[in-house]
């Protein structure tokens, strides 16, 4: 089950303007509160009061509830639930549960959504690294190319960008899922599994990467760059976005993660340490990543190009027989925060 935590309510900011959801943010200084201010002007009877409303978000650990205190951007005028979880579709399992108001993933997880109707919709996009998405091997591992994999074990996480681009990598060398022992692992039990020995290769993302290298000696044989768009998504409960106050608080809450990356561009030696703590791997280990990032992490509104990016992937996971049918990603999308997220690009 996730671990839930509270962010408590400001005491200073009991009132939040739909029309300007980033008012007043901390960290950015006087001068950038009074200009968003006077960009605005909302009249009086667009406010909303939030100081009652509990907005349910999922994280990753280490991901957007520590960014937003490690930013100075936290002390929301809304208490946030936050939910760890360890993958996209996790998370949009929960919320299609009616647990969830807002979450984020791949590209991935939202296909798969589609599939079953799922209560879920996709309202921005996340532009950040591809270079942390890997197939890894272990010390001493003989591979040296994704054909070597033929015949041997390698974990993986089904519904996610690692499905994805092993599929497209295997394709690539010739192979498919049925020329692996493929196997499907949940984070924490992949790196459990790899360190133990009992898979020749692993396809996954993020912190475990710089992880498994520090205390495993693994080895990448190959990252996602020129497999994968870029594009991670921030997903909203359909619920949510109706509701007049959370659909506020949402727009509030994606304008505070759009300067948190703003902030975490400026400070990545900062936050490398905060993470270190957190995580417990190697402040330096994680600065490797940073340092070889295929672009600076933001956060946009939603664009054609994004919907045909998805529809790119659900369309190869249709061919591949990943999913039964080919499904029409587009009705997936939303974009409610577009004037939001454009106002403080």
């Amino acid at each position: 089950m996730p671990v839930l935590t509270d962010t408590p309510v400001s005491s200073r900011r009991r009132r939040l303007l739909l029309s300007l959801p980033a008012a007043g943010l901390a960290g950015f200084g006087a001068a950038f509160t009074a200009g968003a201010a006077a960009a605005s002007a909302p009249s009086a009877d667009t406010a909303i009061d939030l100081s009652k409303l509990r907005l349910r978000v999922a994280t990753y650990k280490g991901g957007d509830a520590t960014l937003l205190k490690a930013a100075g951007l936290a002390n929301t005028p809304y208490a946030i639930e936050w939910g760890e979880f360890q993958s996209g579709n996790a998370m949009v399992e929960a919320m299609n549960g009616g647990s969830l108001d807002v979450a984020s993933g791949s590209e991935i997880p939202p296909i798969f959504a589609r599939l079953q109707n799922a209560q879920v919709r996709v309202i921005a996009v996340l532009k950040d690294d591809v270079n942390n998405q890997v197939v890894l091997v272990p010390k001493g591992s003989a591979a040296r190319s994704i054909g070597d994999l033929k015949g041997k074990r390698v974990g993986y996480l089904r519904a996610t960008t690692t499905h994805y681009y092993l599929l497209r990598m295997l394709e690539e060398a010739g192979l498919s899922f049925n020329d692996i022992e493929a196997t499907s692992l949940a984070p924490r039990d992949g790196f459990a599994a790899f360190n133990a020995g009992t898979l020749d290769a692993w396809a996954i993302y993020g912190y475990n990467v710089p992880l498994a290298i520090s205390q495993a000696g693994a080895r990448v044989l190959k990252n996602a760059n020129g497999y994968l768009s870029g594009n991670y998504l921030y997903y909203g409960h359909p619920a949510a976005l109706a509701d007049p106050a959370r659909h506020a608080a949402c727009a509030d809450l994606l304008v505070r993660l759009q300067h948190a990356c703003d902030w975490f561009g400026a400070h990545q030696a900062d936050y490398a340490s905060v993470l270190s703590g957190e995580l417990r791997v190697p402040q330096e280990a994680i600065l490797s990543l940073y340092r070889n990032q295929s672009q600076a992490r933001h956060i946009t509104g939603v664009t054609a190009a994004d919907i045909a990016s998805e529809q790119q992937v659900a369309d190869t996971f249709a061919r591949a027989a990943v999913i039964e049918r080919r499904v029409d990603v587009a009705p997936l999308w939303t974009d409610t925060f577009n004037s939001a997220l454009a106002r403080t690009a």
